[in-house]
């Protein structure tokens, strides 16, 4: 049933409400697609970014379950009625999806879909997504749209504020990698001048050493206990130093919002779906907390660069006082004894140091075509 202006601008609002709260992408596009989904009573809602190479940078779907979500595979590419959308910058309401001359199928997992209601997000002359919605929950004549041009209102109005929240999002979450960045930078800078110093009078005193030691080996063995000194506060500069470039986030949002930032990130950049998921878990030892990030973020790199999968799937529960990381993918998999044989390790070996540092341990599960999962346990405090 179409709702009446008053109850459609209760509805606006209340997306626009729950729009304005949210600061991460991904976190506004599901309550874009969400609330798109509410507001026009349909069945299924979608929410596709594009990219520049004719794929989706995100997709995001409300009404679908996780299984059928995973069921349906790869995101969808940019052809027929969505291209259209994205070219040509226009609304599209049709009766029944299938039958429209553009429509091109769907894999075998998608669900059943008729009436169509698609709408381009644009900021400014540029379309930075697109609200696709189906199946509207009302009855309807065979072969009209149950979509109104109420809804096409409100849908539109929906889209203008959706528009201004995924922009803001988006400076927002360019202006905290560019604080990092920056951090980071100024540091490896100190870093560098510090280490610098040290291991300029570490060789100086090692040569002084070096010219002394047959002619007075007193004083050569003098400038040998400077040496070691001089290469006990370097190590103490080093020491500090990586403390001190232990990642920001970590300090300032803990570890799940840090992982999950960092995930969202990923998720945009390439064209496997990456996805997280954390329950429960409380605060970490910093040293335990910057290794699990490090081993997520090593596991991922080898996930979506060398595996070729379509989903890497990263969960962090809690175990005990700490927690289990876990990070699986479902692409090409390797046979671990093998590549201990060859002497490749993906990043393995890093990762078993890492753990272990921290009094934890790791396991490896992967064969031949049968994807990857990394597992991480660490103790809590």
């Amino acid at each position: 049933m179409s709702q009446g202006p008053r109850s459609g601008l209760a509805a606006v609002s209340s997306a626009l409400l729950a729009m304005s709260r949210h600061l991460e992408v991904r976190d506004v596009l599901k309550t874009i697609v969400a609330s798109a989904r509410e507001l026009l009573d349909a069945q299924y809602a979608a929410l596709g970014v594009p990219d520049d190479h004719g794929g989706f940078a995100q997709f995001v779907v409300d009404g679908v379950s996780d299984d059928q979500w995973k069921a349906i595979g790869p995101l969808p590419r940019q052809h027929g009625i969505l291209a259209a959308m994205l070219q040509e910058a226009k609304i599209e309401r049709l009766a029944d999806v299938r039958k429209d001359p553009r429509f091109e199928g769907w894999p075998s997992a998608h669900p059943d879909m008729s009436d169509f209601l698609g709408l381009p997000i644009r900021d400014g002359d540029e379309v930075i997504g697109a609200l696709f919605l189906a199946n509207k929950n009302c009855p309807k004549p065979e072969g009209s749209c149950g979509f109104t041009a109420e809804d096409v209102e409100l849908l539109s109005t929906l889209a203008q504020h959706a528009a201004i929240a995924l922009t803001n999002a988006r400076l927002y979450e360019r202006s905290r990698e560019l604080t990092i960045a920056e951090e980071r930078s100024r540091l490896a800078h100190e870093l560098h001048d510090a280490v610098s110093q040290k291991l300029f009078s570490l060789r100086l005193t090692a040569q002084a050493a070096a010219a002394l030691i047959d002619r007075d080996p007193a004083r050569a063995k003098g400038e040998l206990h400077q040496v070691a000194a001089l290469a006990a506060e370097a190590a103490d500069e080093l020491r500090a130093a990586v403390v001190e470039l232990r990642p920001a986030a970590l300090d300032e949002d803990g570890l799940v919002a840090t992982l999950r930032t960092q995930i969202q990130v990923l998720d945009r950049a390439h064209t496997a779906r990456v996805t997280f998921a954390g329950h429960g878990v409380k605060a970490l030892p910093a040293a335990q907390e910057e290794a699990v990030l490090r081993v997520a973020q090593e596991a991922l790199h080898n996930a979506l660069r060398h595996s070729g999968a379509e989903h890497v799937e990263v969960t962090l529960d809690r175990r005990g006082s700490g927690a289990v990381l876990r990070v699986t993918d479902n692409g090409s998999g390797f046979d671990p004894k093998a590549i201990r044989r060859a002497g490749r390790h993906l990043g393995l070996v890093s990762m078993r140091d890492r753990t272990s540092g921290v009094g934890g341990t790791l396991t490896v599960e992967s064969a031949p075509g049968k994807g990857t999962t990394i597992e991480m346990e660490v103790p809590g405090g």
